[in-house]
Order: structure tokens, then C-alpha cells, then sequence
């Protein structure tokens, strides 16, 4: 496999996980759907490239050529840069961040030392300081099928789409495409995850699957493609 794909569990406030990859050949892989924004730094071809991305509501064919590095933030769900909206970015329809000579990024009209992957959490934070990476608290209540005490459910959705950048139906089912899918790679039969995923029958799980991965069910589990979570 010359896809090589690291992805690490942090402690870094707003931040779901930081990720790296390298590919040391040409390779395709799938990008699953995804329902977090991101920020992701790219070397390929003698040229970095930053990314502000939104969601991704399908799942997409890539391919990753040789010698190109990557690293990223994954945000919580509801962090967002308010500079960018995440309804703007959905499905690769990516922000890219002006870069400057010795290898600055341009953000807000000041200039930021580019982070590393180790010290990419001291780059979250002083975005978060200045303002500039912003949480909205009452994402975690409304996902979760609870609506602010006072505010009408068409306010209520504005403001879950503006942090988020899909609405809430959209994310409960990337949610439960991305579990079902995991258990189909973890090796869980697709009748255990018809069951485990609340699917109809196995014909809306492979639906489903197509949807969210490019994949069918029985391709998931055989592990014979690379995905990129």
C-alpha cells in the first residue's frame, strides 16, 4: 500500500483528531463522508497548499500522487472559522489560505507561522484567542434532539447549519453511515450491521454504503480498498 495514514486522538480543545499521510506511490483511495470542517496542510510537487474544508456528504474517489505529504485538524463537530463558512465548503469546495514567502499563511490579514504536526496545537489556540476558531455550544443540544428553551425550531436549525454546515437530519445520517461502515470493516457481518445500524434490510445498507464510501458492503469487508475516515 504506498497510502500511509495516521490518525491520532487529541487533547487539543475543538479539535476531534489530528491526522497525517504520505503516499510513497501514486494511489486511489475512497474519502468516506465526513461531518466535521478540517484544516489540512498539503506539500506536493514543490508547492504547500492550505485547506479550510467543509463537510463531505458522499463519498468520493481520490487518488494520492507520489511523494505528496498531508496533515490536518479535524474539528469537533459545531467548531468552525467564522471567516469561513462550513456551508460554503462543503463537499471539496475547499478555502485555500494565501501562503507567503518562507512559508507563512496569511489569515484575517496578519500572518501565522505555518504549524507542524507537533505543534499544531499552539497554532488551534491562538486561533481560538484571536477569535478566529469559534464553537457553537448549542450544536451539542440540538444534535442531540433537545432545542433551546426560547428559540423556535427554524431559528434553532439556522444556527445548527451556520456552525455546522448541514443540517442536522444530514448529520444523524453521515453519523450512522460512518458507524455502519466501520463495523463492516471491523469484520461484523451485514446482517449484524443491518441489525446494529437500525437499517431496514440489507438493500438500504447497501444503499447507504454506496453512499457514504463508494462501496458495497461485502467490498468493506474484504478490506480490498483503502479509506480514508
Amino acid at each position: 500500500m504506498g497510502f500511509i495514514f495516521n490518525a491520532v486522538a487529541g487533547e487539543i480543545p475543538l479539535v476531534q483528531r489530528v491526522w497525517s499521510a504520505r503516499c510513497e506511490a501514486t494511489t486511489g483511495f475512497s474519502s468516506v463522508i465526513k461531518p466535521s470542517s478540517m484544516i489540512a496542510f498539503a506539500w506536493g510537487r514543490g508547492r504547500l497548499t492550505v485547506h479550510v474544508k467543509g463537510p463531505e456528504t458522499s463519498g468520493t474517489s481520490m487518488t494520492c500522487p507520489e511523494g505528496s505529504e498531508f496533515f490536518g485538524v479535524e474539528l469537533r463537530v459545531g467548531a468552525y472559522l467564522p471567516l469561513y463558512p462550513p456551508s460554503r465548503l462543503t463537499d471539496l469546495r475547499d478555502a485555500l489560505l494565501p501562503t507567503l514567502p518562507g512559508g507563512r499563511i496569511l489569515l484575517d490579514n496578519r500572518d501565522w507561522e505555518m504549524p507542524t504536526e507537533q505543534n499544531v496545537d499552539v497554532f488551534v489556540d491562538r486561533l481560538v484567542r484571536a477569535g478566529l476558531l469559534a464553537f457553537d455550544p448549542l450544536v451539542d443540544e440540538i444534535r442531540h434532539g433537545e432545542r433551546p428553551r426560547g428559540m423556535s425550531e427554524r431559528i434553532a436549525q439556522l444556527r445548527f447549519r451556520r456552525a455546522v454546515g448541514i443540517s442536522h437530519r444530514k448529520l444523524a445520517s453521515i453519523e450512522r453511515a460512518r458507524h455502519a461502515a466501520q463495523l463492516l470493516v471491523a469484520g461484523r457481518t451485514i446482517a449484524e450491521v443491518v441489525t446494529a445500524g437500525g437499517f431496514y434490510d440489507q438493500s438500504q445498507l447497501a444503499r447507504a454504503m454506496r453512499w457514504a464510501t463508494g462501496h458495497t458492503p461485502g467490498e468493506l469487508r474484504s478490506s480490498s480498498t483503502f479509506l480514508a475516515w
